[in-house]
C-alpha cells in the first residue's frame, strides 16, 4: 500500500488560491515594516493631538494629526494613497526635526530624524511598493 490510501487521496479537484485573493491580514503579516511604519504614524498623530489640545501648537496642526491617522490607516489596507501619505509625512517630519536639530542642538531631534529616515528608506523598497494596490 503507498503512504496515500485511497481514503486519503489528495484532492484534484481543490483550486489554488492566487495570492491576491488570499486575506489581507496573512500579507500584511509578511510585512512587518508596514505595520512599524503605520504605528510610527499613529505616535505622531497622537503627539501632534496631545500637543495641540496642551496649547503647545495652534489648532492648525490637528489637520497634520488627521493626515498622519489617515496615512497611518491607509499605509495598514495597503492603499497606494496611504504609502504616499506616509512617505510625504516621514519627509517632512525628518525635515522639520533636522532643522530643530541644527537650530538648537536637541538630540532627540536627531533621534527622531534619523527614526523617520529609517521608516522612509523601508517604504521606497520596490517589494513594499510592489504590494500595495
Amino acid at each position: 500500500m503507498t503512504p496515500l490510501s485511497r481514503n486519503q487521496a489528495p484532492d484534484a479537484a481543490k483550486p489554488e488560491l492566487h495570492p491576491k485573493h488570499v486575506a489581507g491580514p496573512v500579507l500584511l503579516l509578511r510585512q512587518p515594516g508596514l505595520i512599524a511604519s503605520s504605528v510610527y504614524m499613529l505616535i505622531l498623530s497622537a503627539t501632534t493631538a496631545v500637543y495641540v489640545l496642551n496649547g503647545r501648537v495652534g489648532p492648525a496642526y490637528l489637520v497634520l494629526a488627521a493626515l498622519f491617522l489617515a496615512g497611518a490607516i491607509g499605509l495598514l489596507m495597503r492603499f497606494r494613497w496611504g504609502w504616499a501619505l506616509t512617505l510625504a509625512a516621514t519627509v517632512l517630519c525628518s525635515a522639520s526635526f533636522l532643522l530643530s536639530y541644527f537650530t538648537s542642538r536637541a538630540v532627540y531631534a536627531l533621534e527622531q530624524a534619523l527614526i523617520g529616515l529609517v521608516v522612509f528608506l523601508y517604504l521606497v523598497r520596490s517589494e513594499v511598493r510592489a504590494k500595495l494596490r
